[in-house]
Parts: structure tokens; sequence; C-alpha cells
């Protein structure tokens, strides 16, 4: 691919209200028929402290809206040159038409618009996609947007610990959006490496299975379940090679990024991931805390975390690692 393409901004949009695990459990106990999480179970298991939550009435447009604004006025670009929208996300405001559609509406730009859905790596192929059609000539300015309000698919009833866990990767979830504006490089700074991967046979271990032809319209089907572990083993069986394959594809170390961004569903199973890869903790942005499983949101937000901290910034080399239900992994190297 002739030329690189570079981010001229990276933006986060955080509701302002926030759910403690506490509070967390306290919803569980409520809707329950008899059950009660044991006390600290839910930040002994997930590390999460908190979580953000949007408003009943703000929708994954509206998280997306406010930081694709934030985005153009960070790099002084109007919305009247932005020549691509893609709204990339895991969640979407309804079934049809697609969300970019809404965006645009509210957001006021004028180009062609598409959603790319692909669970928790939504976002990194937005990019991937927005990059090939900038180099390709097919636009200029493409605006690269998520937002995620994952905290209206939980199924709070659960009528036992069994039942608790197959329900429990929705009480580490947290709603957030985020957005960056890629253009031609001027330079040599930008995108210089993506590499993704699906390992589709194990598209079950996590799943929403409503909405579509499978369960059109039963209210079961419409909250999100995964299958215990086994989600995890497959990221570690298989995302491990491929990690280290696309280091020695470019002959980098660990060492030589400024930071690592990694998309974050739990502490336990972050660590565990960092352990298995041999990436030096000290590098990865940490959000999982504080801001819980932020689904596709999740690698932007942290992006734009440690650029206001002045922890990154132009010049850095950083790396994107994306993890996905389906199941997908995506890898993207950047020279900010």
């Amino acid at each position: 691919m002739a030329g690189r393409v570079q981010l001229l901004g990276v933006t986060s949009a955080l509701p302002e209200s926030i759910r403690s695990s506490a509070e967390v459990e306290n919803m569980v106990a409520h809707h329950s028929r008899g059950f009660r999480p044991r006390k600290g179970s839910v930040e002994a298991l997930s590390g999460i402290r908190a979580r953000r939550v949007a408003a009943g009435d703000v929708q994954c447009s509206d998280l997306a809206v406010l930081a694709c604004r934030q985005v153009l006025a960070q790099a002084q670009v109007d919305v009247s040159e932005v020549d691509l929208l893609i709204f990339s996300s895991a969640g979407q405001d309804l079934a049809e038409p697609a969300t970019a559609n809404i965006v645009q509406a509210k957001l006021g730009t004028r180009c062609p618009v598409f959603d790319v859905k692909n669970a928790c790596n939504s976002f990194l192929n937005g990019v991937q996609i927005a990059e090939s059609l900038i180099v390709g000539g097919a636009c200029r300015t493409a605006l690269v947007t998520v937002g995620e309000v994952s905290s209206r698919v939980i199924a709070w009833e659960s009528v036992d610990a069994s039942e608790f866990l197959r329900n429990f990767l929705g009480y580490t979830v947290g709603d957030a959006g985020g957005a960056v504006l890629l253009a031609q490089a001027t330079d040599e700074r930008g995108i210089f490496f993506r590499r993704f991967h699906s390992l589709s046979d194990n598209w079950d271990l996590m799943t929403v299975l409503g909405g579509g032809s499978m369960h059109p319209r039963d209210i079961e089907h419409t909250y999100l379940r995964t299958k215990g572990s086994r989600l995890k083993d497959v990221f570690i069986e298989h995302g491990v090679p491929i990690l280290h394959q696309a280091m020695r594809d470019t002959g980098l170390r660990f060492k030589d990024f400024k930071r690592i961004f990694v998309h974050q569903v739990t502490l336990p199973y972050l660590r565990e991931m960092l352990s298995a890869t041999g990436i030096p903790v000290e590098l990865v942005e940490l959000t999982v805390v504080d801001l819980g499983n932020m689904a596709a949101a999740s690698i932007p937000v942290a992006m734009a975390r440690a650029m206001e901290r002045g922890t990154v910034g132009p010049g850095d080399r950083v790396m994107c690692l994306g993890l996905a239900s389906g199941i997908s992994i995506g890898i993207m190297m950047i020279d900010l």
C-alpha cells in the first residue's frame, strides 16, 4: 500500500453517570428471584470498580456524535470537509437503516456513510477500511466513529450462581464513544502495519442472539451471553502466535512502542493475556478498572486518554491489539 494515512485526532465521549460494581450486585439481587451475588464478587472476578452508564434517552449515535464534534474541533476541520463517515460499533441505534445515517443527520456532514460491524474489533476494521479508501483515492478525509450503549443488553436476572456466571460478561460493560479523523499523511507518520484474523468456528462463544433471522422477536435472546472461559482460552491459544508473528514480520519489539492499546474485558483476563504475549504491563493504557469493558470503544477511548495526559504524542509509535467475539483478532501499528 503506497503512502501512509495519518490520524489527525482521536477523541472519546464518556457518559457522566458512574455505576459501581457494588451497585451492579444490588441490581442483580433486585431483579433475581431469591439469588443474591456474594458481596464484592463482581469486582473480585472482574477487577472493575466502576463503569459509565448512558442516560435512558442517549443512543449509540449520540455518543458517536459527541466524539465526532470533539475530534473535528481538535483537528480544526469543518464538517463540510469530511468525505466519508463510518460508524463502527458492536452496538447500534436500530436494525435498519445504518446508524451512520443517524450520526450524519445529527452531526451535519454531507458525505457517503455506512456501518462496519465486527463486535469489539468494529472500530479497528472501520479504520482499516477508511485507510484503504483514502489511499485508493476514493476520499481525502474520513471520520471513523463508535458509540456503545452496552448497558442495555445486560441480563439482570440470575436464578442461581451458574446463570450469574453465564450473564457475567454483561456486568463488566460500560458505555462510551470515540472517534478518529484520518487523512493522507504529509510526512512519514501514519498507519504502517495492519493484520486481521478470524476464527469463525468459535462464533457462538459470546453472543447477543436476538434481532436477526435466528431469533427476531424473542426477548430472552436480546441479552449478552458467554460460554465460560472458552473465549479467553481461544484468544490466548490463537492470538499469541498471531501477535508474535506480526512482531517478527515487522522486526519490532514491544519496547519499540511508546504505548500499546489492548481491548480490555476484565482485569484478570488482561493480565493473563499480557503474561501470555509478553507485552510489558507498563506499556498498556489501563482503562478497564474505572471504565469497564467498552466493547469497540475501548481502543479509541484508551488512545484519547493517553493523548490527553501527554503519555503519547506526535512522533510516538503505538500499537492497537483488538480481540473480538466471532472471533477475530486485529493488530494495527501507527506512528502518531
